[in-house]
């Protein structure tokens, strides 16, 4: 049995402990720090590892990263909502003059693919052609076994089915390459449809974001849709090889990818300016993939314009996109993105050294 004595110095020692160890709890539940992010679904497999890699790096930084598309990034950050965007098209003049102050950066490169799913032609390599893929969207090829079809895949056993066309029905930075890349090869295209986030499908099924459109191309016989490689890898999704600028019928891989972008490294602007000219598809070179993107953050260039976000939180982001476009990059050719290269980082580098919070830098 306790004293007296005895239960007074047990009841202060415990308040003592208790008094030592919350301030140590409330430190550490002050030292979180959340960046939160949306945008494109392009990049998402690579910032999803991201956010569990970094956590290694810095355990005291979260990073949530919403997968909606590149137009609802793209408003979310216009809007202060996030404290970045991510989308795989440059803003608009529209959208950069509602967006005052914002800097792209380059994050990573992949390169957009027309998956398929062709019952009893389950293997990846169908040719095909930017012509034909916009007469197909268009809605002017309607049969598997089209004789122009036929004819780039002699010996292949194509069905008569009616070919099911599958887009996106979100604003959608990957519909933006995609489009870029139909308005290219096909000037009827070009003239009714265009090039843009969210286009008027003259056919069709639409489903939201890469995942909706691989699911959708998976769970419907003789279909076709247009995904991020990375998508059709991790599915394990058959896609076509498309006939490139110089006449050759290329599959998507890092090393095509590499090499259509590679023409393009040297000549970008710096992240402060217009964006909205920068394209990687039907690019010049005998072994480039033609349908090949960047996809970019968004941040503004004095992150005191966003007011979620402080100084502490300001330094964290920089650090985070730091450790991004360098570290990061290794996590790239395992999902199927590929890793800047060297120009493009050093170009992001110097974007974030012009990158403020009140005035003051945050880089280094």
């Amino acid at each position: 049995m306790y004293n007296k004595t005895t239960l007074i110095g047990f009841v202060v020692g415990t308040l003592l402990i208790a008094l030592i160890i919350m301030p140590a709890k409330f430190s550490y539940a002050q030292s979180q720090t959340s960046i939160n992010g949306a945008g494109a679904t392009f990049p998402f497999p690579l910032i999803d590892t991201w956010r569990v890699e970094y956590q290694k790096v810095k355990p005291n930084v979260n990073i949530n990263y919403q997968s909606i598309g590149s137009g609802g990034g793209v408003k979310q950050f216009t809007e202060k909502t996030v404290d970045f965007g991510a989308s795989d098209a440059p803003l608009t003049k529209s959208e950069q003059q509602a967006a005052q102050g914002v800097v792209h950066m380059p994050e990573t490169i992949g390169s957009v693919v027309a998956a398929y799913n062709i019952p009893g032609f389950q293997d990846k390599g169908l040719k095909l052609t930017g012509s034909i893929l916009a007469d197909i969207f268009l809605g002017k090829i309607t049969r598997w076994n089209d004789p122009q079809i036929q004819s780039l895949n002699p010996g292949k056993s194509l069905p008569s089915d009616d070919v099911v066309v599958i887009h996106r029905s979100d604003g959608s930075g990957t519909t933006f390459v995609w489009t870029d890349y139909l308005s290219k090869v096909n000037s009827e295209w070009n003239n009714t449809i265009g090039t843009s986030k969210s286009v008027p499908w003259p056919k069709g099924i639409g489903a939201p974001g890469n995942e909706g459109v691989a699911n959708a191309i998976k769970g419907t016989p003789n279909s076709i849709g247009y995904i991020e490689l990375a998508y059709a890898l991790t599915t394990k999704m058959p896609y076509a090889y498309l006939q490139n600028q110089a006449g050759n019928f290329i599959e998507p891989s890092i090393n095509s990818t590499k090499v259509a972008i590679s023409s393009l490294a040297a000549n970008l602007p710096k992240g402060d300016q217009s964006w909205q000219s920068v394209s990687a598809v039907n690019a010049p070179g005998s072994d480039s993939y033609p349908i090949a993107s960047f996809s970019y953050i968004l941040l503004y260039k004095d992150l005191s314009t966003n007011p979620s976000i402080d100084e502490p939180k300001a330094k964290a982001i920089v650090d985070f996109i730091s450790w991004a476009i360098t570290d990061g990059q290794k996590f790239a050719e395992t999902l199927g993105y590929v890793p800047l290269p060297d120009q493009v980082v050093k170009q992001d580098q110097e974007t974030l050294k012009t990158l403020t919070f009140k005035g003051k830098s945050l880089f280094g």
